[in-house]
């Protein structure tokens, strides 16, 4: 991911994220991350059953990265993690929300303006001009 993209004000959503998604081939589902806590959005991402059994088993919120075509434990590289408290279902039973405790510094691959990581991916607010901005303290 570019600079631009993950810190800048310029509004660029991909609008062809889904397509990408299901052109990887993988049997998946949504499933968002939320702090159990604090109720914060931290993630959303995808899972297949192995991600789902690997969740389950390890204790940890495990996704399946569409754009590597692997499991993917998050935190295993960063230290990371977001440990499992709960997973719920939706009403359809095609997505999955984790409930977290976050365990490190932050659950976003993004830093703050200190080289922190964020504690989640949603740092930036959409404005009526379309344009993006940070929310206070999370710069």
């Amino acid at each position: 991911m570019s600079k631009e993209l993950e810190e800048g004000s310029e509004l660029k959503l991909d609008f062809l994220k889904l397509k990408k998604v299901a052109a990887c081939g993988a049997d998946i589902l949504p499933a968002v991350a939320q702090d159990a806590k604090t109720g914060e959005v931290l993630i959303l991402g995808y899972a297949n059953q192995l991600a789902l059994n690997t969740a389950r088993k390890e204790g940890m919120a495990t996704f399946w990265s569409t754009s590597r075509n692997e499991l993917w434990i998050k935190g295993k590289t960063s230290g990371d993690y977001l440990k499992l408290k709960d997973i719920l279902v939706n009403c359809e039973q095609n997505s999955i929300l984790y409930l977290v405790e976050p365990v490190g510094k932050g659950a976003c691959h993004t830093k703050d303006k200190t080289g922190k990581p964020r504690s989640g991916c949603y740092y930036r607010r959409l404005k009526d001009d379309d344009t993006l901005e940070f929310l206070p303290g999370k710069e």
